[in-house]
């Protein structure tokens, strides 16, 4: 009887594992895996070492094709995934890294609905897709589904909407809130967040975003679930800067037509902070280059009029938005080798929404041919409906004119036709050779490597805000050493760094037309470092910096684009250091604390053989209490020096090494 027991109890088991078809994809390393089951609902799980992490993620889609509700959650799987390793080189222009080399194990599982789910498991990282096979015609994703349930109640570092009234409408910049998930607030929190599992850190991201909404999260239990806005039904737009919003919406989240991929769902691990910003999974699932041709895009450094409130002095014109500041501005961009000048918001009528006829004080033509004998180039500010409502009369104009691209701003959605309208403005802007600047947008989600001549995004809670912020409301030097941990593992961050009128914690204060900044003169310079962004702004005004020249040539003099770059030293919330290389072999290290001040050990363990020249601008023995005092020392170095550097409270430093 016994064996007779034993005997069902092995065929019930057998039976039962074969119907949950659980399937094991390892990473090339064997160090992660996911394991994929239907026990329950299609879900996967994911282990590191023996550290479960996540505990089960359930995954689907319901699908409305043809009258048919599709629930893809509740497929079972056709036979066995086909299962291979890919080795890829890639060649990522204006990228953190010009080239790097990645290996994944793929797995594609067929469901028995028409649907796939493709996996590639990283060594750093697992990420999965849906991809439709079987669909004839028009059809709706009424939703997509991501339950994902941590092993336990982790820190999750979330942002979350700043729009409590319309939550998926808002400008994608806020601070992150650090607590267990059920601590956390009931809001939706944007991409990227990143979760503390003890043993790794895991970041939320998504890549290859094209024609479908953008995700979000909702905090539930040990976990968040994701949701989606709706596709767009009716929209208005607001009178001020003819910007469109949504007043109503669909029952579903995305039209789609035919065949087609959706966007990867990314888990990033790393088992240091300082591993991190290795991960390229987004740029690397993204679809590859669209454009061709990508040695017309220059990055560069900008001279930009908006935060700075115009506010320059000592001059004989009423400083505005006119063409005698503008021509100011160019003329300084000139004097320290800045490649642009951006005319933001006021040289069209923001109410009117056209961008073919500027105000009377703006002269254009005679800006940009007075640009060109200064080798300087102008960018022109725009909202993101304004340009893709007139897009090819404008990009005809303005390319013909000699303008070299856009700062486009206050898209503040990622439903899906918000999607749509940053690749359609990215693809006809790259037909015309037009760079483009995303502002008020979603965080990258892989589009740069598939128009390359997207060189920025903002999507950070980033300078502008000290224009209104109240002290103690916000902590940017807090901030400024948690984001590049997390934001800039999916790209470019358009922080707009530079301001030189500097505070201490104490000291600060908003002030909108001469604005300050949280920590001190080091500190800002290090964002040039410690930021990847190839198109990067000097936000303060030409008086300061002409006042400052010392600083002032520092920065413009750093490169806007590098070879390399990894963190080699800090911890997320505490400290950064940051090194990068450039194409002539130089080496560059930027630092950046909270408010606490602290001494770090530097080795140049990285430099090779022989003898260097170190040019750093250190903060000052009384930067603490005077947030603009800094030093600029010059040494000679090798790779056995050790450099003892003091960073004050909110402080930072910047080095440049070059060869004897």
């Amino acid at each position: 009887m016994k064996r007779l027991t034993l005997l069902h109890f092995v065929i019930f088991t057998f039976l039962h594992c074969s119907l949950c078809f659980a399937q094991v994809f390892p990473s090339p390393n064997k160090q992660l895996r996911v394991e994929l089951s239907q026990q329950g609902g299609l879900h996967f799980t994911l282990t590191d070492g023996f550290n479960q992490l996540i505990e089960r993620a359930y995954i689907g889609m319901i699908i409305e094709a043809n009258g048919t509700t599709i629930d893809v959650s509740k497929a079972t799987i056709k036979g066995k995934p086909s299962v291979k390793t890919v080795r890829e080189d890639i060649t990522a222009p204006l990228y953190r890294q010009t080239h790097y080399a990645t290996t994944y194990n793929q797995a594609v599982v067929r469901l028995s609905c028409g649907v796939d789910i493709e996996f590639r498991v990283f060594d750093e990282g697992v990420a999965y897709r849906f991809v439709t096979t079987a669909m004839k015609g028009d059809y709706k994703v009424l939703d997509e589904r991501a339950d994902i349930r941590f092993a336990e109640d982790y820190v999750s570092y979330l942002p979350f909407t700043t729009n409590e009234r319309k939550p998926e409408a808002m400008a994608f910049q806020a601070t992150y809130n650090v607590a267990p998930f059920t601590r956390q607030r009931d809001l939706l929190a944007f991409l990227p967040a990143t979760v503390d599992c003890q043993s790794a850190k895991i970041t939320m991201m998504e890549s290859d975003l094209e024609s479908y909404p953008g995700m979000f999260l909702k905090v539930s239990g040990k976990g968040v679930k994701a949701h989606f806005a709706k596709y767009p039904k009716t929209t208005d737009y607001y009178q001020w800067r003819k910007q469109q919003y949504v007043t109503s919406t669909e029952d579903y989240i995305a039209l789609c037509t035919a065949n087609r991929t959706f966007p990867w769902r990314i888990f990033a691990l790393a088992h240091q902070d300082t591993e991190m910003l290795d991960n390229n999974m987004v740029y690397t699932l993204a679809t590859p280059n669209r454009i061709g041709d990508t040695s017309w895009i220059r990055p560069g450094k900008v001279a930009w009029d908006w935060w700075n409130d115009w506010n320059i002095t000592g001059v004989d014109f009423v400083a505005g938005i006119n063409n005698a500041t503008y021509k100011h501005y160019i003329d300084f961009a000139s004097r320290y080798g800045l490649e642009y000048v951006i005319l933001d918001e006021g040289w069209y009528l923001p109410s009117s929404g056209d961008l073919l006829t500027t105000i009377p004080e703006i002269d254009l033509p005679l800006l940009v041919e007075y640009a060109k004998t200064k080798n300087v180039r102008l960018i022109l500010w725009c909202v993101f409906n304004c340009l893709d409502d007139n897009i090819d009369a404008i990009c005809e104009r303005y390319a013909a004119m000699g303008i070299a691209g856009f700062k486009v701003d206050f898209l503040d959605r990622n439903d899906q036709t918000a999607v749509e309208m940053a690749y359609r403005i990215a693809d006809k802007c790259a037909h015309h050779h037009l760079l483009l600047d995303y502002h008020g947008v979603y965080a990258p989600t892989g589009i740069n490597r598939t128009y390359p001549n997207i060189v920025n995004f903002e999507a950070v809670f980033g300078m502008e805000e000290t224009k209104w912020t109240k002290n103690g409301e916000q902590d940017m030097p807090l901030y400024d050493v948690t984001f590049p941990y997390i934001r800039l593992q999916c790209g470019y961050t358009d922080f707009t760094p530079g301001g030189f009128r500097n505070a201490t914690s104490k000291d600060f204060q908003p002030v909108n037309n001469n604005p300050m900044t949280m920590g001190t003169r080091c500190h800002q310079m290090a964002h040039y470092i410690v930021h990847e962004s190839p198109l990067t702004m000097l936000a303060d005004n030409p008086t300061i910096y002409e006042r400052e020249a010392e600083c002032t040539r520092f920065i413009a003099t750093l490169p806007s684009q590098y070879e390399s770059m990894r963190v080699i030293d800090g911890k997320m919330g505490e400290y950064i250091v940051t090194l990068r290389t450039d194409k002539a072999g130089n080496y560059y290290v930027g630092g950046e604390t909270n408010w606490t001040a602290r001494t770090i050990m530097l080795p140049l363990s990285f430099l090779p053989e022989g003898s260097w020249q170190a040019e750093m601008a250190i903060d000052g023995v009384n930067a603490d209490h005077a947030a603009t005092d800094y030093r600029i020392e010059r040494q000679t170095v090798t790779s056995a020096t050790n450099l003892s550097i003091h960073m004050a409270s909110g402080g930072g430093f910047a080095i440049k090494i070059t060869k004897q």
